[in-house]
């Protein structure tokens, strides 16, 4: 974080400090979890519907609160609405260009792909985890500093308005939509509704800015006419493309990328045909900022796992391959993960084994997403389903009624702890196991007990 004042802090964010002690200066970055302080920053004293966050200011370098604390303290009315002011106050003091996307699934590794190849170039800071809302987006930009060259901020959208706000904290000079599923579709209702939110992020780019949009996505590519920046497109048809996609046998892509003529090789590390969109939309918002086309294809073929739990592919010295993909989970990533299974299962010649759990924030459409992924998992002959939970169930039903008919073994579970059970004693040397379900469901526990435990109870490095 820039080093700034107490009084410096409050009179951006319209707050007194308390007490009296304005010189204190905050120079680390802000943060709303005491457990994760960090020296000389700024604590952000959140009121949520079970902790007081400013029961927990003691012994903080500084606060940002809505009451006085035992530590000093910037006084606001609402300490969420004044961290996005202070994040929008910094962003206007750095020389830093800001690249925003969103996408119902992919942004995260899109946004992986595009800071390493930022950073190639400049330092760059970008979105850690999850912190796409009102609260991670000025958290990002709050650990930007004088030396930051790249802002990278992925943003989320629970409604209309969502996205316009955050490009509020953080307006960018470069926007991408990766594309337009169902996720979150309870809360929108229809993908033209997910469009209209999403797009907000096209609508706030100056004229001078460059739009980033998906050729290959109806709703995406339709967003150009909301915006007078400049449109640069990726995917099928798109001015940044890919041709010759070819996998190895643990389904990770290599393919020539290509931009005004010119192509170039890649190959990717991670695992899943639908790397290639992610890795297309980080290339195209690379060149939007002038990076040579070389540079971003040296760049994609280096970029190594950075966030947890997507899509990661271990081999355990036996032999077993894991896929935890078990952070999130909407019927098209699933999908998606399941086809990498079946990739490498064939590949290798091995039983393939998807355990599956709840796809949350579906609403009215849960049940018939379960079914699609169950039909989905079917046909492309995966030999056993591992169904989590009876919120699952649809999975079920996908799996009896696909045509033509499915030969494979569904093993309905009660909960997580039933599930794990039986990989325990089921699951082989020569199996490859994908876990798959919405982060709440926690099935990553399976799946790291996996990775680490060998079936002569010894270990194994990923």
């Amino acid at each position: 974080m820039i080093p700034m004042t107490l009084q410096e802090i409050a009179a951006a964010v319209d707050g007194t400090v308390s007490p009296d002690v304005a010189d204190v200066v905050v120079s680390g970055p802000a943060y709303v979890d005491n457990r994760a302080a960090v020296v000389d920053g700024l604590f952000v004293a959140v009121v949520g519907e079970r902790v007081d966050g400013h029961d927990y200011a003691d012994g903080a370098h500084a606060v940002l609160g809505s009451r006085p604390t035992g530590a000093p303290t910037v006084v606001v009315d609402d300490a969420v609405v004044a961290l996005g002011r202070l994040a929008r106050h910094v962003v206007d003091r750095l020389d830093a260009t800001v690249l925003a996307l969103t996408g119902s699934q992919g942004k995260t590794g899109t946004k992986d792909y595009l800071a390493q190849l930022l950073a190639t170039e400049g330092t760059t800071v970008a979105t850690l985890g999850n912190h796409n809302n009102e609260l991670g987006v000025p958290l990002t930009v709050l650990a930007a500093d004088a030396h930051t060259r790249y802002l990278v901020v992925e943003m989320g959208a629970r409604g209309v308005g969502h996205i316009a706000y955050l490009c509020e904290i953080a307006p960018p000079q470069v926007s991408t939509v990766v594309n337009v599923g169902t996720a979150h579709i309870g809360e929108f209702g229809s993908r033209e509704a997910i469009a209209r939110a999403k797009g907000e992020i096209v609508e706030a780019l100056p004229a001078d800015g460059v739009a980033v949009l998906n050729a290959a996505d109806d709703l995406v590519a339709a967003m150009a006419g909301r915006t007078d920046a400049r449109i640069l497109t990726f995917g099928r048809g798109g001015d940044v493309s890919a041709r010759d996609v070819e996998v190895d046998d643990l389904d990770r892509p290599s393919f020539q990328l290509g931009h005004a003529g010119e192509w170039q090789p890649v190959t990717l590390r991670h695992s899943g045909a639908h790397q290639v969109e992610n890795a297309l939309a980080a290339a195209a918002m690379a060149l939007a900022v002038g990076l040579p086309l070389e540079q971003v294809s040296t760049g994609l073929s280096s970029a190594a796992e950075s966030s947890p739990k997507r899509m990661e592919v271990h081999e355990r010295a036996d032999g077993l391959v894991v896929i935890n993909d078990s952070y999130n989970a909407n019927p098209a990533s699933t999908t998606a993960a399941i086809e990498a299974l079946a990739v490498i299962g064939r590949r290798r010649g091995r039983r393939t084994v998807a355990v599956l759990g709840e796809m949350r924030e579906l609403g009215d459409s849960a049940y018939a997403g379960h079914v699609e992924v169950g039909a989905a998992a079917a046909a492309l002959g995966i030999d056993v389903v591992v169904v989590v939970g009876d919120a699952a169930r649809g999975i079920v039903d996908g799996l009896r009624t696909a045509d033509p008919a499915w030969d494979g073994e569904a093993i309905v579970t009660a909960g997580r702890d039933e599930a794990q059970d039986w990989v325990r004693e089921n699951v082989a040397a020569g199996d490859v196991v994908l876990v798959k379900a919405s982060n709440g469901v926690a099935l990553w526990v399976i799946a790291e007990e996996l990775v680490v435990q060998d079936l002569e109870g010894g270990t194994s490095t990923p």
